[in-house]
């Protein structure tokens, strides 16, 4: 069955049942249900020395390369220490005027959205903060 356009997880433009089944269960969840579903997917990083992220400057500004896989990363960065964590986790820890990106030597690369991957409740008190609404 051919999917067209290729895309991660598919192998020569086809997509694989494994793929079509995980796209079909995500069709029938909630906005909620994926943004949970998100939020608790794990990244591998390249572990630096001091806790934190290795923060790349680039054009764009600063990035941190992350990966859905530790081979990902591997083809990234070679042999090097690594770490993972949630989604959630990068939200929270990610410094300020810092984006992610994702499998940046991938098919799809794309920076991850920290905003729209905030708690709802963390997410709406960000926003009064900065608004200064109550």
């Amino acid at each position: 069955m051919n999917a067209g356009g290729g895309g991660a997880g598919q192998s020569g433009g086809r997509i694989t049942l494994a793929d079509l089944v995980r796209q079909e269960a995500t069709a029938r969840m909630s906005e909620a249900e994926k943004l949970t579903a998100a939020r608790a997917t794990r990244l591998y990083f390249q572990r630096p020395e001091q806790p934190g992220f290795l923060v790349s400057e680039t054009e764009a500004g600063p990035l941190v390369p992350l990966f859905t896989s530790v081979e990902r990363l591997a083809l990234f960065a070679g042999a090097c220490a690594w770490a993972s964590t949630t989604v959630a986790d990068i939200v929270e820890l990610l410094p300020e005027g810092v984006r992610a990106l994702v499998d940046p030597l991938g098919e799809r690369p794309f920076l991850l959205d920290v905003e729209a991957l905030r708690e709802p409740e963390t997410a709406e008190a960000e926003t009064s903060r900065t608004t200064g609404e109550k």
